[in-house]
C-alpha cells in the first residue's frame, strides 16, 4: 500500500491542479469572449492555450491517481512512472496547440482581418497577465516541493503564457495608438513559443522513461553515508532505477575485509539498506560484496597496480581488487569514462600492460560502466 507521505503528496498535487483548472478555465472564457468580440486571433489563440492548460491539469490529476495505485504481481514496482507518461501527454497537447495556432496565424497573414479593441478588453488581458505570473510561480514552487514534473511543466508553461499575453497586450496597444496590426505575426511568434515549450517538456519526460543518470549529489551522498558505517571499506557500483517520483530502487557493492564472517556481512547489509532508506528514501534491494585483502603484501601490490593503471586518464575508478590466497590470480573492476573513443580497446591495452609488467600474475579484469558519480 502507498505510504502516508505518498498519499499526502498525491492530495497536494490534486489540490494544486484543481486551482489550475479553475483559474485557466476562467481565463479561457474571458479571453475567448474578448478575442471574438474584438476580432483578435492572438487573444483567441491565447484563450485556447489557457483551455489546454486547464485540460493538462485534469490529466495531471488522473495521472497522479493512477500512479498512487499499490504495487501488484504484474507491476511489483508500482505505477509511479505513470506520472512521466502524464507529462508526455501534456507535452503532446502543447505541441498540438502550437501547431494548430501556427496554421491559423499563417492563414490570418494570408487573409488578414482588422481587430477592434475596447478599453475593457485591454484591462482584462492585463489582469490575465498578472494572474498567469502568479499561477506559474505557484505551480513551479509546489511542483519542485512535491517532486512533480507535471506541475513544474505546467508552471513553466504558465510563465511563458504570461510573456505571450504581454506581447498580445503590446500588439493591441500598438494597433490602438498607431493603427498597425501585428496580430497574425504575433500569432506566429506565440505558436513558436508554444512548440518550443512542448519540445522541452517531452524531452525531459522521455529522458525519465528511457533512464537517465542519477543525480550526482544524491549518489555521492548515499555512498558517503554507507562508507561511514563501521566495517565498510568502500562503496561502488551504485545503480538507481527511477520508478516514479520518490520511488528509487537500486543496488550497490561494498568492500569488506576478507576475514569478515558471513553473519557480520549479513548484519552489515541490512544496516546499509535500513540507513539508505531512512536517510535518502532509496530502497537498496541488493548489497553486493567485494572482499578486500588485509595482509600488507597484497595491500602494497594493490596500491602499486592502481597507480600503474591510473596513468590512463580515461580510467575513472578502480575497485574490487582481490588476490586469491595461495594463487597468482588477481581480480579487479575498472570504470572507463564514456569519453574514451573505444573503452574495450583501452581495457585490452591495460590488460596487456599489466601482464607484461607482472608476468607472474593472471588478471581477471571486468569493465564497469560509468553509471553514477
Amino acid at each position: 500500500m502507498p505510504n502516508a507521505d505518498n498519499i499526502n503528496r498525491s492530495r497536494q498535487i490534486v489540490k494544486v491542479s484543481t486551482i489550475g483548472i479553475i483559474t485557466n478555465a476562467l481565463l479561457a472564457a474571458f479571453k475567448a469572449t474578448i478575442g471574438i468580440l474584438s476580432n483578435s486571433i492572438a487573444i483567441v489563440l491565447d484563450a485556447v492555450n489557457n483551455l489546454s492548460d486547464a485540460l493538462s491539469s485534469v490529466i495531471t490529476i488522473v495521472g497522479t491517481k493512477l500512479a498512487g495505485k499499490a504495487p501488484n504481481r504484474e507491476h511489483p514496482y508500482g505505477y509511479g512512472r505513470v506520472e512521466y507518461l502524464t507529462t508526455v501527454v501534456i507535452a503532446v497537447m502543447v505541441l498540438t496547440a502550437g501547431a494548430t495556432s501556427l496554421k491559423e496565424s499563417i492563414a490570418q497573414i494570408i487573409q488578414p482581418e482588422t481587430p477592434d479593441y475596447s478599453p475593457l478588453s485591454l484591462i482584462i488581458v492585463g489582469v490575465a497577465v498578472v494572474v498567469k505570473i502568479l499561477l506559474g510561480t505557484y505551480f513551479k514552487k509546489r511542483g519542485k516541493t512535491l517532486d512533480s514534473a507535471a506541475l513544474v511543466a505546467s508552471g513553466q508553461d504558465a510563465l511563458m503564457d504570461s510573456i505571450i499575453s504581454i506581447s498580445t497586450l503590446v500588439a493591441a496597444l500598438v494597433f490602438v495608438f498607431f493603427g498597425l496590426s501585428l496580430e497574425a505575426w504575433l500569432g506566429v511568434i506565440i505558436s513558436i513559443f508554444i512548440l518550443r515549450a512542448g519540445y522541452e517538456i517531452i524531452k525531459d519526460a522521455t529522458a525519465k522513461l528511457l533512464g537517465e543518470r542519477a543525480d550526482g549529489e544524491l549518489t555521492k551522498a548515499i555512498k558517503s553515508t554507507i562508507k561511514e558505517i563501521d566495517g565498510v571499506l568502500g562503496a561502488y557500483d551504485l545503480i538507481l532505477n527511477d520508478y516514479g517520483p520518490q520511488r528509487l530502487w537500486g543496488s550497490i557493492h561494498i568492500e569488506v575485509a576478507d576475514n569478515m564472517p558471513a553473519t557480520q556481512i549479513d548484519a552489515l547489509s541490512r544496516q546499509i539498506q535500513e540507513l539508505a532508506y531512512k536517510k535518502h528514501q532509496v530502497i537498496l534491494h541488493t548489497v553486493g560484496i567485494y572482499s578486500q585483502n588485509t595482509d600488507k603484501t597484497s595491500v602494497s601490490l594493490k596500491n602499486e597496480i592502481y597507480q600503474f593503471i591510473k596513468k590512463h586518464q580515461e580510467v575513472l575508478e578502480i575497485h574490487g581488487f582481490y588476490i586469491k590466497p595461495d594463487a597468482n590470480d588477481i581480480t579487479l573492476d575498472i570504470i572507463i569514462g564514456f569519453g574514451s573513443k573505444n573503452r574495450q580497446e583501452l581495457l585490452n591495452t591495460i590488460s596487456s600492460e599489466l601482464m607484461a609488467k607482472y608476468p607472474d600474475y593472471h588478471f581477471n579484469i571486468t569493465l564497469d560502466s560509468d553509471i553514477s558519480d
